[in-house]
């Protein structure tokens, strides 16, 4: 059941790196049905940062979007759930023009991004979908009227322009991103908000009793990461930045927490803050936090 896991991890992911761009949601409801589209995205109208920054994927944030990820290979019947929840989204755009009597651009229709692991042949070719030169190997776009593209991510070349959405895919291919990401410039404006969101990913992936081998392997690989997260903070004798990190973790793992509770970690050693670092992997609710909070003096 660690699929839930991910594709929270996946909205998350997406809506922290597009909302510098655009407006996103995330879920957003499909009017007059029960279906959710994980991440519908409208950039800026005046661009306020560099979308090259994400490369492929800000390549892909530069027009109204939806992106449907999918933790394991995305079926016939997914892609075209993904499909229909498009249909919904441009009747209702429709019906609203006509409405207020003016037509669509068609610069204003979301283009679908199916964003799945791996994909056939078989199921690539039964949407009639192909590459475009410009956008490279791993992108297939159905036929125009559709607006919809499949991004196979295990098929993306290994280049900084692939490395924000490669960090969606599975196995070998999501630890060598991981990988290329903490080799990033540490002022790179992406890479904290990425390692927190992957810190609470490990965090949720070690409290489930049902880990999967794979995933076994991701929460080994980002243990040291956050290790050396930690410890780089303390030998920069930045205790402040510790309570920064440590209060990042706590709102991703708990929500956002009352200010009474902020306070009382903001008091805490630098000592007490490495134990919260350990102890937090363990809590579910703010009540576990507080019961921790008691027990320092």
């Amino acid at each position: 059941m660690t699929r839930f896991i991910h594709d929270q991890f996946a909205k998350d992911y997406l809506e922290e790196l597009l909302k510098t761009f655009g407006q996103v949601q995330a879920p957003s409801r499909v009017a007059s049905e029960v279906r959710e589209i994980d991440v519908l995205f409208t950039p800026n109208a005046t661009p306020t940062a560099n979308r090259e920054t994400l490369g492929l994927l800000g390549k892909m944030a530069t027009t109204p979007a939806i992106f449907e990820p999918f933790r394991n290979p995305a079926s016939v019947g997914e892609i075209n759930d993904c499909i229909s929840k498009l249909s919904s989204i441009k009747s209702a755009m429709q019906r609203e023009a006509k409405r207020n009597k003016i037509k669509i651009p068609n610069s204003e229709i979301p283009q679908l991004w199916i964003l799945t692991p791996t994909a056939s042949k078989n199921l690539i070719c039964g949407f009639g979908a192909t590459q475009k030169s410009e956008w490279g190997k791993g992108v297939y776009f159905t036929p125009k009227h559709y607006c919809t593209a499949i991004v196979v991510i295990h098929q993306l070349p290994c280049t900084p322009e692939t490395l924000w959405l490669r960090i969606l895919g599975r196995g070998k291919v999501q630890r060598q991103a991981i990988d290329e990401l903490t080799a990033l410039s540490a002022n790179h404006p992406f890479l904290r908000v990425t390692l927190e969101l992957l810190y609470n990913l490990q965090q949720n992936l070690r409290i489930n009793q049902n880990i999967e081998t794979e995933d076994r392997e991701l929460v080994m690989r980002l243990a040291p990461l956050y290790q050396q997260d930690r410890e780089r903070a303390r030998q920069e004798g930045l205790q402040q930045g510790e309570q920064q990190l440590i209060l990042r973790l706590l709102n991703r793992r708990l929500g956002n927490l009352d200010l009474s509770l902020i306070e009382r970690v903001q008091r805490l050693s630098i000592e007490q803050l490495e134990a919260l670092g350990e102890a937090l992997l363990d809590f579910c609710t703010v009540a576990d936090l507080e019961v921790w909070l008691s027990q320092q003096k």
